[in-house]
């Protein structure tokens, strides 16, 4: 919205042109997003549901009667701001419903005695997950690009439905299962956005270097990166009463809506397969474990029977972790590991 204002006052207040300047309104989304979230969680959590505990999770005891499902605090505000500051796209307001929709979800799953039924919400997620991928290619074909492939290609909506919407139900829930360390889940998925907020206005929606590099160029490439960097904003003023010894927990209102978005913003590039190179630490520890739950529960095979699952309670239980050193340690994996894997998915082609 405040850049058609810029072009309505600019003839009468010069600087007004800034609003027009997407590194200006994707510095001053985020600076928003992130002051804003840290003034007002502690105001409201009040508000909030307190944790329960969750059977046979690693130091669950710590966090009972903290309050959770900070999410639907925080994502509303990451609506405002991002329809404030990201120049007006059909396709990103109707992401913003997608998100608002994972939101209350998880916030009446966070509600309920017990939370709600894996099978009622992963139906849900799907739900989610078929609109978002839905709006994303708008019942046109969809231009994408691929490791290990110069050019790109055509996907029917059909197809590209087929692809992303697992994609999306996948990001969902292996960032919720990531949510079990303080400050865990935020610093990793706030790191995997920016650099997918990097790719989407620095290599995708920049022409000159898309064509350098061989991949399609996105004209709204750099609407989708003031909206990665709304969310990190936010993600950025939970961080700082979630870190260790947190003071409020995300819940599942805030998981399933940041997961939806990290797997959003990996479409929006173009390369569905961005997603494991920005958030590899997450699916390894998060989507591993669904993986060992489908095989046990319907196939009956047993595998990896000796790991538990998320990976964060395996490295705390049976190697002896700290909370500290598991957040530190998959930042550093992921901070590390993205870098190089993006390098060879970009310049292998």
């Amino acid at each position: 919205m405040l850049y058609y204002l810029s072009q309505w006052l600019a003839e009468w207040a010069g600087p007004v042109r800034l609003l027009s300047s997407n590194i200006f309104l994707a510095g001053a989304g985020t600076a928003m997003a992130a002051g804003l979230v840290w003034w007002l969680l502690p105001k409201l959590w009040h508000l909030l549901p307190r944790d329960q505990g969750r059977a046979h999770a690693v130091g669950a005891e710590h966090s009972i009667g903290k309050p959770m499902s900070a999410g639907v605090l925080f994502i509303p505000i990451f609506v405002v701001v991002a329809f404030l500051f990201v120049p007006y796209h059909p396709k990103v307001i109707g992401i913003l419903g997608c998100a608002l929709a994972a939101m209350m979800v998880g916030y009446f799953d966070d509600r309920a005695v017990g939370g709600w039924s894996e099978y009622r919400l992963g139906a849900l997620d799907l739900l989610v997950s078929i609109a978002a991928a839905w709006l994303l290619c708008g019942g046109e074909p969809v231009q994408i690009w691929l490791p290990l492939y110069k050019g790109s290609l055509e996907v029917s909506p059909i197809l590209y439905m087929l692809a992303a919407t697992p994609l999306l139900w996948v990001s969902i829930n292996a960032t919720n299962c990531t949510d079990g360390v303080d400050g865990l889940s935020a610093s990793l998925t706030s790191m995997s956005i920016l650099f997918l907020g990097v790719i989407l206005y620095g290599i995708v929606g920049h022409a000159e270097i898309a064509r350098y590099l061989l991949v399609p160029h996105y004209a709204d490439g750099a609407q989708w990166a003031i909206l990665a960097y709304v969310m990190v904003g936010c993600l950025t003023g939970y961080l700082w009463h979630n870190s260790y010894p947190s003071a409020v927990l995300m819940g599942d209102s805030g998981s399933r809506p940041v997961g939806l978005m990290l797997g959003v913003l990996a479409l929006a590039s173009g390369n569905p397969f961005l997603i494991l190179v920005v958030a590899f630490v997450i699916l390894v520890n998060g989507a591993t474990g669904m993986v060992k739950v489908v095989l046990l529960r319907f196939f009956k095979i047993p595998i990896f029977k000796n790991i538990r699952y998320p990976l964060h309670d395996h490295v705390r239980h049976n190697m002896g972790w700290s909370n500290t050193q598991v957040l530190v340690r998959f930042m550093l994996l992921q901070a590390v590991g993205t870098p190089i894997l993006l390098v060879l998915l970009l310049k292998i082609r």
